[in-house]
Protein backbone atom coordinates (compact mmCIF):
# COMPACT_ATOMS: atom_id res chain seq x y z
CA UNK A 1 0.00 0.00 0.00
CA UNK A 2 1.05 3.30 -1.22
CA UNK A 3 0.58 6.51 0.59
CA UNK A 4 -1.27 9.42 -1.72
CA UNK A 5 1.45 12.34 -2.20
CA UNK A 6 -0.13 15.86 -1.32
CA UNK A 7 0.24 16.97 -4.60
CA UNK A 8 -2.12 14.08 -5.67
CA UNK A 9 -4.26 14.61 -2.93
CA UNK A 10 -4.96 18.38 -3.79
CA UNK A 11 -4.93 18.08 -6.95
CA UNK A 12 -8.03 15.72 -6.89
CA UNK A 13 -9.79 18.33 -4.28
CA UNK A 14 -8.88 21.08 -6.89
CA UNK A 15 -10.99 18.86 -9.55
CA UNK A 16 -13.68 17.99 -7.16
CA UNK A 17 -14.43 21.51 -5.83
CA UNK A 18 -14.25 22.78 -9.36
CA UNK A 19 -16.95 20.27 -9.95
CA UNK A 20 -19.22 21.11 -7.73
CA UNK A 21 -19.45 24.77 -8.85
CA UNK A 22 -19.51 23.86 -12.42
CA UNK A 23 -22.45 21.51 -11.65
CA UNK A 24 -24.19 24.43 -9.81
CA UNK A 25 -24.01 26.50 -13.17
CA UNK A 26 -23.59 24.25 -16.00
CA UNK A 27 -27.37 25.11 -16.79
CA UNK A 28 -26.50 28.56 -17.61
CA UNK A 29 -23.08 27.64 -18.89
CA UNK A 30 -24.59 25.86 -22.05
CA UNK A 31 -28.07 28.29 -22.09
CA UNK A 32 -25.24 31.10 -22.78
CA UNK A 33 -22.89 29.31 -25.44
CA UNK A 34 -26.06 28.31 -27.33
CA UNK A 35 -27.51 31.54 -27.47
CA UNK A 36 -23.72 33.26 -28.70
CA UNK A 37 -23.38 30.66 -31.26
CA UNK A 38 -26.65 30.30 -32.30
CA UNK A 39 -26.70 26.45 -32.82
CA UNK A 40 -26.14 22.92 -30.76
CA UNK A 41 -23.11 22.07 -32.05
CA UNK A 42 -21.05 25.43 -31.95
CA UNK A 43 -22.54 25.95 -28.25
CA UNK A 44 -21.62 22.73 -27.46
CA UNK A 45 -17.71 23.15 -28.33
CA UNK A 46 -17.86 26.91 -27.26
CA UNK A 47 -18.87 25.46 -23.47
CA UNK A 48 -16.20 22.80 -23.66
CA UNK A 49 -13.41 24.88 -24.88
CA UNK A 50 -14.36 27.49 -21.45
CA UNK A 51 -14.36 24.49 -19.41
CA UNK A 52 -11.29 23.34 -20.62
CA UNK A 53 -9.90 26.92 -19.87
CA UNK A 54 -11.96 27.71 -16.79
CA UNK A 55 -10.51 24.20 -15.27
CA UNK A 56 -7.07 25.48 -16.11
CA UNK A 57 -7.16 28.86 -14.66
CA UNK A 58 -9.15 27.72 -11.32
CA UNK A 59 -6.26 28.69 -9.16
CA UNK A 60 -6.73 31.80 -10.14
CA UNK A 61 -10.35 32.59 -9.08
CA UNK A 62 -10.87 33.77 -5.91
CA UNK A 63 -12.80 31.70 -3.32
CA UNK A 64 -16.07 33.44 -2.18
CA UNK A 65 -16.55 35.61 -5.26
CA UNK A 66 -19.40 35.08 -8.00
CA UNK A 67 -18.20 31.64 -9.89
CA UNK A 68 -21.08 31.63 -11.94
CA UNK A 69 -20.10 34.94 -13.36
CA UNK A 70 -16.38 34.31 -13.39
CA UNK A 71 -17.39 31.07 -16.15
CA UNK A 72 -19.67 33.28 -17.95
CA UNK A 73 -17.09 35.74 -18.47
CA UNK A 74 -14.98 32.76 -19.71
CA UNK A 75 -17.59 31.38 -21.58
CA UNK A 76 -18.29 34.76 -23.24
CA UNK A 77 -14.48 35.98 -24.01
CA UNK A 78 -14.14 32.36 -25.81
CA UNK A 79 -16.88 32.68 -28.18
CA UNK A 80 -15.54 36.15 -28.77
CA UNK A 81 -12.07 35.04 -29.32
CA UNK A 82 -12.31 31.53 -30.88
CA UNK A 83 -15.70 30.84 -32.28
CA UNK A 84 -16.77 34.40 -34.22
CA UNK A 85 -13.54 34.35 -35.82
CA UNK A 86 -13.85 31.14 -36.97
CA UNK A 87 -17.84 31.73 -38.26
CA UNK A 88 -16.06 34.61 -40.78
CA UNK A 89 -13.85 31.51 -42.03
CA UNK A 90 -16.37 29.56 -44.14
CA UNK A 91 -16.22 25.98 -44.21
CA UNK A 92 -15.73 24.40 -47.68
CA UNK A 93 -16.34 20.86 -48.41
CA UNK A 94 -15.58 19.29 -51.75
CA UNK A 95 -18.83 17.72 -53.29
CA UNK A 96 -16.60 14.54 -54.80
CA UNK A 97 -15.84 14.05 -51.64
CA UNK A 98 -19.08 13.65 -49.84
CA UNK A 99 -20.85 10.24 -50.06
CA UNK A 100 -24.29 9.73 -51.46
CA UNK A 101 -25.88 8.84 -47.89
CA UNK A 102 -24.10 12.56 -47.05
CA UNK A 103 -25.69 14.02 -50.17
CA UNK A 104 -28.99 12.64 -49.61
CA UNK A 105 -28.94 13.95 -45.60
CA UNK A 106 -28.31 17.47 -47.39
CA UNK A 107 -31.22 17.55 -49.40
CA UNK A 108 -33.77 15.98 -47.07
CA UNK A 109 -32.64 17.82 -43.90
CA UNK A 110 -34.64 15.47 -41.79
CA UNK A 111 -32.76 17.07 -38.56
CA UNK A 112 -34.60 16.35 -35.18
CA UNK A 113 -33.92 18.61 -32.90
CA UNK A 114 -31.92 17.90 -29.38
CA UNK A 115 -33.99 17.86 -25.94
CA UNK A 116 -32.14 21.75 -24.99
CA UNK A 117 -33.08 22.75 -28.62
CA UNK A 118 -36.88 22.08 -28.35
CA UNK A 119 -36.98 23.04 -24.37
CA UNK A 120 -35.26 26.51 -26.08
CA UNK A 121 -37.85 26.57 -28.83
CA UNK A 122 -40.69 26.04 -26.34
CA UNK A 123 -38.83 28.94 -23.98
CA UNK A 124 -38.98 31.39 -26.72
CA UNK A 125 -41.07 32.00 -28.97
CA UNK A 126 -39.59 31.94 -32.93
CA UNK A 127 -40.15 35.79 -33.07
CA UNK A 128 -38.20 36.61 -29.85
CA UNK A 129 -35.60 34.60 -31.30
CA UNK A 130 -35.14 35.98 -34.61
CA UNK A 131 -35.63 39.78 -32.78
CA UNK A 132 -32.73 38.50 -30.64
CA UNK A 133 -30.62 36.92 -33.45
CA UNK A 134 -31.51 40.26 -35.31
CA UNK A 135 -29.61 42.45 -32.69
CA UNK A 136 -25.92 43.66 -32.97
CA UNK A 137 -23.71 41.08 -31.60
CA UNK A 138 -22.59 43.75 -28.76
CA UNK A 139 -26.53 44.33 -27.65
CA UNK A 140 -27.43 41.03 -27.94
CA UNK A 141 -24.77 39.58 -25.83
CA UNK A 142 -25.40 42.26 -23.09
CA UNK A 143 -29.17 41.70 -23.15
CA UNK A 144 -28.81 38.06 -23.32
CA UNK A 145 -26.40 38.59 -20.16
CA UNK A 146 -28.81 40.36 -17.77
CA UNK A 147 -32.45 39.79 -19.39
CA UNK A 148 -32.08 35.96 -19.96
CA UNK A 149 -29.02 34.93 -17.20
CA UNK A 150 -29.75 37.53 -15.03
CA UNK A 151 -26.68 38.67 -14.52
CA UNK A 152 -26.61 42.20 -12.89
CA UNK A 153 -24.47 45.41 -14.64
CA UNK A 154 -21.23 44.77 -12.91
CA UNK A 155 -20.87 40.99 -13.66
CA UNK A 156 -21.67 41.90 -17.15
CA UNK A 157 -18.51 44.25 -17.18
CA UNK A 158 -16.40 41.97 -15.84
CA UNK A 159 -17.49 39.65 -18.37
CA UNK A 160 -17.77 41.21 -21.17
CA UNK A 161 -14.90 43.28 -19.94
CA UNK A 162 -16.57 46.85 -20.61
CA UNK A 163 -17.06 49.45 -18.12
CA UNK A 164 -20.33 49.69 -16.65
CA UNK A 165 -22.00 52.50 -18.17
CA UNK A 166 -21.08 50.87 -21.92
CA UNK A 167 -23.23 47.60 -20.16
CA UNK A 168 -26.22 50.23 -19.38
CA UNK A 169 -25.72 52.03 -23.08
CA UNK A 170 -25.76 48.39 -24.38
CA UNK A 171 -28.68 46.95 -22.53
CA UNK A 172 -30.84 49.92 -23.16
CA UNK A 173 -30.04 50.19 -26.88
CA UNK A 174 -30.79 46.52 -27.41
CA UNK A 175 -33.72 46.48 -25.29
CA UNK A 176 -35.25 49.43 -27.34
CA UNK A 177 -34.62 47.61 -30.59
CA UNK A 178 -36.28 44.42 -29.47
CA UNK A 179 -39.10 46.94 -28.23
CA UNK A 180 -39.55 48.30 -31.71
CA UNK A 181 -38.87 44.92 -33.59
CA UNK A 182 -41.54 43.31 -31.06
CA UNK A 183 -44.57 46.10 -31.30
CA UNK A 184 -46.44 43.68 -33.58
CA UNK A 185 -45.88 40.59 -31.39
CA UNK A 186 -46.73 42.32 -27.86
CA UNK A 187 -49.79 43.41 -29.53
CA UNK A 188 -51.41 40.20 -30.90
CA UNK A 189 -50.58 38.66 -27.71
CA UNK A 190 -52.25 41.78 -25.70
CA UNK A 191 -49.27 43.01 -23.79
CA UNK A 192 -49.72 46.27 -24.91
Amino acid sequence: MTLESGSNKDQRTHRREFERLVEQCQHDLFNAALRMAGNHADAEDVAQEALVKAYLAFDQFEAGTNFRAWLLRIVTNTYINEFRRRRRQPDFTAWDSLAREDLNKLADDGHEPAPDEDLLARALDLEIEEALAELPEAFREAVVLCDIHGLAYNEIAEALDIPIGTVRSRIARGRSQLQSMLAEYAKARGLI
